[in-house]
């Protein structure tokens, strides 16, 4: 069976990654894409009947791992009563498409061995096995191939490959597994050890361009890069998680599939990226936003995959028993076909925050927004599933309507800001102005309704849903979308609110699963049960120190990083009846709040404050605050 989620560590060269444990067993791995089938899913089953990759001693041993520093490099030591052994683990960055594990001899004599089980297709194909010309292993079923090379003795055991081997001190073995279509050639041979140079140097060399200054900056460093491994690279796209189907509740049924590119992440993924330097992949990012929303905008989507793709049916697959038994497995994701107005704000903010940086809008780009918000005019004012893509109903979500507002205001700041400055190309017209009047009007228009809807003067807090009791974590972020100031005593009720009555053993619920809501409903559609949502917790943060709760806050930031696995990951949520992680893993959202709650508490300007501006109560928008110097430098460059 699979490891705690907590377990595993990533390994990945920005087209696909592995999840490999502490037990040295590759338990996921999706060739040649994030999305594409797996080839080892014994996460999701079992290693005998789905696929594993495992290299470790064949006797008892104490394991240690780390990751080389400001790499994603694994290294593992197995140390048993007869010496010690490092395997590392790795994908080159540049060279095809490869899984890289050396096994070398640190003290003594050990005896290891290696099981190879492969299945394609979720684990529910079992490849043909022979040996090349060249006396490598070759796996083909249909149109998959995986090529092993390797030096280490070989043999079949039933439908799997084995190898037992002895490493001396001074000695090393090395695997090679390498991805190609089973109608092409196969894969050009590398070498391990050039490559094992040349990819630690890539990403020593990537981290040099990271702008810390904060009392974390090893965990900062060390989210980024896992942050920068879920960039698919091709396209600009990051994947919300490189799994499916790991579970928000062991056992439960909220098991989704998140390898695909979510919009509502998109704001605060392109400040934490551009904030902590790295301009390039905010650029990336940017211009797969507007790639992937090109179109008719009765048509956008809250998700897409890597390359922009649109067709995500769900499915299930039956014949995996899910990770400790929590079923169904999906892949696919029915979200992406649902309505949800918080898409809009979250588009037009971040294209607003990257302009304001420097990284120009183009014309085509201009005109797609527009016809958005021309849609957006029209159905601003009906229900939608919100931010969490409920399945019980759409309702008039506070946070959806919160963030059609910053649709509105975003563009009215474009043109107000008087962008001409910049790049006359976007000087504005005498129909923007007109244009701009009404957005102004539709945008105060949302402001009224939601203060005067989503406001319950009993609780002194926003609401979930218009006419609710209910509270919602998504209602932490409305003094950073700039809607209400941080001290306004709306805002300051709010965080009140959620701090008492969705703090669940010191972190942040999303909302209550428990059952009905106060309409008598069922708000999402399913059964009752999740773990706390970590960026929920980070976001409670984030108010605390916009509130001057420093100590507060700070108390919270250790506790969320003391839940970081060995290796600095954290998934979706975390039990903490459990005392586990749960939900997929590793989690970029986790991770890009991490990053901006770091930001926002070590800088007087961070990303929240940078995100909102300095808004009035009337709905009229402040200023936004110049870029951090740093940021600047790296866009003027």
């Amino acid at each position: 069976m699979a490891l705690l989620i907590e377990d595993y560590a990533l390994v990945g060269d920005g087209r696909s990654a592995a999840l490999i444990g502490r037990d040295g067993s590759v338990d996921w791995l999706c060739w040649p894409r994030f999305d594409a089938s797996a080839c080892f899913a014994a996460l999701l089953g079992t290693r005998e009947d789905h696929g594993h990759w495992r290299i470790a001693p064949a006797e008892q041993a104490t394991t240690t791992r780390c990751y080389r520093e400001n790499t994603l490099v694994l290294e593992t030591t197995h140390e048993t009563a007869e010496g010690a052994v490092r395997v590392i683990d790795y994908m080159p960055v540049e060279d095809g498409t490869h899984l890289v594990r050396l096994v070398e001899g640190v003290r003594g004599r050990v005896a290891m061995r290696m099981d190879l089980v492969v299945r394609f297709d979720y684990g529910s194909a079992i490849p043909w096995v022979s040996r090349s010309e060249n006396d490598d292993l070759r796996a083909i079923a249909g149109p998959n191939k995986l090529v092993l090379r390797t030096r280490a003795p070989l043999k079949g055991v039933g439908q799997s490959t084995v190898s037992d081997f002895t490493v001396e001190a001074g000695k090393s073995v090395s695997f090679v597994l390498s991805y190609g279509l089973s109608h092409e050639e196969d894969p050009a041979p590398i070498e391990p050890r050039k490559m094992l140079a040349s990819t630690t140097a890539w990403w020593r060399s990537w981290c040099q361009r990271c702008h810390g200054g904060t009392p974390w900056d090893a965990v900062l460093t060390r989210s980024l890069l896992t942050l920068k491994a879920l960039i698919y690279r091709p396209t600009g796209g990051i994947v919300a998680a490189p799994t499916t189907s790991l579970p928000e509740e062991i056992g439960g049924v909220r098991n989704w599939d998140y390898r695909f590119c979510w919009l509502r992440d998109s704001t605060f993924t392109l400040l934490a990226l551009m904030d902590a330097g790295y301009i390039d992949e905010a650029r990336a990012w940017r211009d797969w936003l507007t790639r992937a929303v090109a179109g008719s905008p009765e048509q956008a989507h809250i998700l897409y995959g890597i390359a922009g793709e649109r067709l995500l049916p769900e499915i299930e697959l039956d014949w995996l028993p899910g990770y400790e038994g929590s079923r169904p497995v999906r892949i696919g994701n029915a979200a992406s076909q649902q309505f949800q107005l918080d898409v809009y704000g979250e588009l037009f903010d971040a294209l607003f925050q990257a302009h304001q940086r420097g990284m120009l809008a183009d014309e085509s780009g201009v005109r797609v927004g527009r016809a958005l918000l021309d849609h957006l005019e029209r159905v601003w004012s009906e229900p939608d599933e919100g931010i969490w893509e409920v399945r019980g109903g759409r309702k008039h979500f506070v946070h959806s309507k919160v963030m059609a507002w910053v649709a509105f205001d975003r563009a009215i700041r474009f043109y107000d800001a008087q962008i001409s400055q910049v790049h006359p190309a976007d000087e504005p017209t005498a129909g923007d102005a007109k244009a701009v009047e009404r957005w102004r009007g539709v945008r105060d228009r949302i402001h009224r309704e939601v203060c005067e809807k989503g406001f319950d003067k009993e609780l002194n807090s926003f609401v979930q849903y218009y006419g609710s009791k209910d509270l919602d974590a998504s209602l932490l972020l409305i003094a950073h979308m700039g809607f209400l100031p941080q001290d306004d005593p709306r805002v300051v009720g709010t965080v009140e609110a959620i701090g008492r009555d969705l703090m669940h053993e010191g972190f942040i619920l999303r909302y209550d699963t428990s059952g009905k809501s106060t309409d008598g409903s069922s708000t999402d559609g399913l059964p009752a049960g999740e773990g706390a949502f970590l960026p929920c917790s980070f976001w409670y943060a984030d108010n605390l120190i916009g509130l001057g709760r420093r100590d507060e806050a700070r108390a919270l930031i250790e506790r969320l990083l003391a839940l970081c696995n060995d290796v600095g990951l954290l998934a979706e949520e975390y039990d903490p009846v459990r005392k586990r992680q749960v939900g997929n893993f590793p989690q970029a959202f986790s991770h890009v709040a991490l990053v901006n709650t770091l930001l926002n508490f070590s800088r007087t300007i961070g990303p929240a404050k940078e995100r909102g501006g300095d808004p009035d109560p009337s709905g009229h928008p402040g200023e936004a605050p110049a870029m951090h110097p740093q940021a600047a430098q790296s866009a003027a460059s």
